[in-house]
């Protein structure tokens, strides 16, 4: 098992004296064991994932591995205030210790102490923010000037498997049930295809901007929608916000999933359910376009008078068997939305399912659903252009797709027909769910979102549009068949998806085959949406709580947030559902979307400020965000947005469901929903601000909008400029510092008589004229106390994970007790130390002395196991 003399053992490049046992090297008789343990000990790191470490930390084994090719020979501080040095001086002996890769066990394997890139600004006088690190990262390519990281990963939170498993997740998070059902709607019904214009506008203004900030806000902080607030304290209760309504779009959006999941099961059938009238559930006005086709023509004559007028009343009274089949079999719909009755079974087993199907494919976070996908997200495309090409070949499919595109160019100088495209692009990107910036949180550091959200975003729109041809041609051949306008028969939301499109199937040959696509393909775009929300929610827990426990049980967060998903969605599938699924639509995700959306853009781009998010975003691309997007996140999308805002506000008309209208009281706990998220943003602010230190007012005040220390890129090796940390000695560790008398850096090794000083822990980081040591290296006790001491002119260099196995090694030696590890994280992170503690203390094959308490959990190290 090959190895330096120098990495056999740390300690054997740290002295000044000629020889000695402390030098190690080749006097040491336990050389395969230090190796045997080194080894143990990065097992035990790599098991433990490296856990992120406190202010005043040492850095993680997965750090110091990623500079073994990049460590210089000489300290950089030293040789650019001393000039050019003996490379046999103390100082260089020592810096040499530091910077030159351990050999380890492992043949061709060498791991750098070096704790920081080299050319890395650590500021004087900050601490270290607490950052996750636990990273591995080789070089392999460009992009966007950088070298592409290609398992630059989280060993915590994880990422994307490949860019593509991003993509498709966004753009099934984007591409949901709004696209099929809302769009077309809204295209022919503002001006066909002068419709397009606005909405087309509105992507380019405000859209695409918005997508970009959100991707790239998540991806340059690697955090989700609470995490991300470290840019600004103050407003974390934007991320609250977003996590309120992305719970209530998650607990009805699901329901609408299973009442596809229903439909799905229900056309495993030779003939569909909604087909005739002669079902248990049908009224005496049902008729079907099948059984009387006579006198769905309107256009066809009469020989009689009475005949005509008996026509004409069927007609008028006419309900479709997928209507009644939709308010009776289905729903079984109460009188009142007060009235819940009975909870469907069939719903709720379907919404069991839907939920158990969300949580196998979230289970392992997105390392399953980022495989998961790959169908659906993409298998929906599949079935549109199925349905499409099926669709235009019908008769009177011309009709439809007319009636869906030709523009009406006096509509486009309405302002509803504005702020109809305004809100449709808003809410189909699905700005301010926090789903955005979660999902890009999963991203390398490096990735170019900015080509993601142009390519997400068309994406969305064209969809949008091809799903328009698909609804329309279908409606088209319907309308045809009735001898009606097409605007007779055109719905949107529910009543398009499973009543008048179900109602088209039926004249298509093997019906049941397009009802099984159709609802399929309606099942994945909802999944795809609920995915994305659900990850939100577990992702921001995760991010928030932080502790080690919860990192390696994430799937249980997973199955309590599924849990109480499927608990809370259980009202809607009683008797009145229907009725609080729209409220919750049309309340929970609108107004309150909106103004948190402004808010956002307001503390990014003025509070935080434009210029230091733009050079944020040039430090991850390697280019600044273009000018027109600058423009756009400081004046034109906020602008929007608020006019969106009094849009809604004009425009607001009381809930409907058909002639049904809702009670003031339904009303008022639409508007409490809207606001409970909303509410979030001022609750917090107040909060934060009492708690945030300032001996004025506008001191407090701007020291709780500034950024907090540990804003900024995941990755060490990414906090350059003026997130590089620093690591001062922390008065938690309970050390004092001393200054170096410059005769004890000249003692012989073979000299016990100043105790300590003439280990390898004092002459590493106190053999230096002019630097700083701890107290505790003269201590008579012959106990290695300052594991986490740092030289304070170095600024980076603590004690390294390796170092502190050696001293390990050498008290083994010497027959001393086991170490006081003060700050035991400095050394390893809580969870690998007390996996080394419980190694070292019990195995047979290192018989370290223990402690003289008894109590093991009484241990700096093992109270942490």
């Amino acid at each position: 098992m090959p190895h330096s003399s120098c990495g056999a053992s740390t300690l054997g490049c740290m002295g000044t004296g000629p020889s000695g046992r402390a030098r190690g090297g080749g006097s040491r008789a336990s050389g395969v064991d230090e190796v045997k343990v080194i080894d143990a000990a990065q097992q035990a790191m790599e098991e433990a994932g490296d856990a992120s470490v406190s202010p005043g930390a040492g850095r993680g084994m997965n750090e110091w591995r990623r500079h073994t090719h990049s460590t210089p020979s000489v300290h950089p501080k030293m040789a650019a205030a001393q000039g050019p040095v003996d490379p046999s001086s103390p100082e260089q002996m020592s810096w040499r210790m530091i910077s030159q890769p351990l050999h380890t066990g492992v043949e061709g394997t060498s791991h750098s102490l070096h704790p920081a890139e080299p050319g890395e600004a650590w500021a004087q006088g900050e601490a270290i923010p607490t950052r996750d690190i636990t990273h591995e990262a080789y070089e392999d390519e460009s992009e966007n000037g950088f070298m592409r990281d290609e398992k630059d990963h989280s060993l915590q939170r994880g990422n994307w498997g490949n860019q593509i498993e991003f993509v498709l997740t966004s753009v099934g998070y984007a591409v949901g049930l709004g696209n099929v059902w809302r769009f077309p709607y809204l295209c022919y019904h503002n001006g066909g295809g002068a419709f397009l214009v606005p909405y087309f506008v509105m992507l380019i203004f405000c859209g695409i901007p918005l997508f970009f900030m959100e991707l790239s806000f998540g991806q340059f902080a690697s955090q989700g929608c609470l995490g991300v607030w470290r840019i600004s304290p103050m407003f974390k209760g934007v991320g609250y916000g977003m996590m309120v309504v992305s719970t209530y779009i998650g607990i009805y959006y699901n329901v609408v999933v299973c009442i596809a999941f229903y439909y799905f099961f229900s056309s495993l059938t030779s003939v569909l359910p909604w087909t005739y009238c002669d079902n248990p559930w049908n009224t005496p006005n049902c008729v079907s376009i099948l059984e009387n086709p006579n006198i769905t023509k309107s256009t066809q004559p009469s020989a009689m008078l009475g005949n005509v007028s008996q026509a004409l009343n069927q007609t008028l009274q006419r309900t479709s068997p997928s209507e009644e089949y939709w308010s009776f079999c289905v729903l079984n719909l109460s009188d009142d939305v007060g009235n819940f009755g009975e909870v469907q079974v069939h719903l709720l087993s379907c919404l069991l399912v839907s939920w158990v199907v969300v949580f196998f494919c979230l289970m392992q976070g997105i390392r399953s659903s980022g495989k998961v996908v790959y169908f659906t997200a993409t298998f929906p495309y599949v079935v549109l252009t199925i349905l499409f090409f099926r669709g235009v070949t019908l008769e009177g499919a011309s009709t439809g797709i007319k009636y869906y595109l030709t523009p009406q160019w006096d509509k486009i100088l309405e302002a509803k027909v504005w702020g109809d495209a305004a809100s449709q692009i808003f809410y189909s990107l699905g700005c301010a769910w926090g789903g955005l910036i979660t999902m890009a949180s999963y991203n390398r550091f490096h990735n170019n979102c900015y080509r993601d959200s142009v390519v997400i975003s068309v994406t969305n729109c064209v969809t949008s549009v091809y799903a328009g041809f698909v609804i329309f041609s279908v409606l088209g051949s319907m309308a045809n068949h009735l001898g009606e306008d097409v605007s007779q028969v055109a719905e949107h939301g529910p009543g398009l998806a499973f009543v008048a499109y179900p109602e088209a199937l039926t004249l298509l040959p093997i019906a049941p085959l397009w009802s099984l696509l159709f609802f399929f393909m309606l099942i994945l775009m909802g999944l795809g949406t609920q995915f994305c929300l659900l990850e939100t929610l577990v992702t921001a827990i995760v991010d928030e709580v932080g502790n080690q426990w919860i990192l390696q049980q994430k799937i249980y967060v997973t199955f309590g947030v599924a849990v109480a998903g499927f608990l809370l969605g259980i009202p809607l599938t009683s008797q009145a559902g229907i009725y609080w699924l729209l409220l919750m639509d049309n309340y929970a995700a609108s107004y309150s979307l909106v103004i948190i959306s402004c808010i956002m853009c307001v503390s990014i781009m003025y509070i935080y400020g434009h210029q230091n998010y733009s050079e944020d975003i040039q430090m991850m691309l390697g280019f600044p965000p273009p000018c027109f997007f600058q423009i756009c996140w400081r004046f034109i999308s906020p602008t929007i947005i608020f006019l969106i805002l009094i849009f809604l506000v004009i425009q607001y008309q009381p809930i409907t469901y058909n002639q049904y209208r809702y009670p003031s009281w339904a009303e008022a706990i639409g508007f409490l929903m809207a606001l409970s998220s909303v509410i979030c943003i001022p609750f917090y602010a107040l909060f934060h601000f009492r708690r945030t230190d300032g001996d004025t007012l506008l001191q407090r005040l701007k020291n709780s909008t500034k950024p907090s220390r540990d804003w900024g890129p995941a990755l060490l090796k990414h906090r350059t400029g003026r997130y590089a940390p620093t690591i001062p000695p922390s008065p938690e560790d309970g050390l004092e510092f001393q200054p170096l008398h410059l005769d004890k850096a000249q003692i012989p090794m073979g000299d016990k008589s100043q105790g300590w000083d003439k280990t390898s822990s004092c002459q590493a980081f106190g053999g230096m004229p002019g630097r700083r040591k701890a107290r505790g290296c003269d201590s008579q006790d012959r106990t290695l106390r300052p594991c986490s001491v740092i030289d304070q002119d170095w600024r980076a260099h603590t004690m390294s994970n390796d170092l502190c196995v050696s001293f390990v090694l050498n008290a083994e030696e010497e027959q001393r007790p086991f170490p006081q590890l003060i700050n035991c994280r400095s050394c390893f992170p809580p969870i690998v130390c007390g996996k080394l503690w419980k190694m070292l203390t019990f195995s047979p094959l290192h018989q370290i002395k223990k402690p003289q308490s008894s109590n093991r959990k009484e241990h700096p190290c093992a109270k942490n196991y």
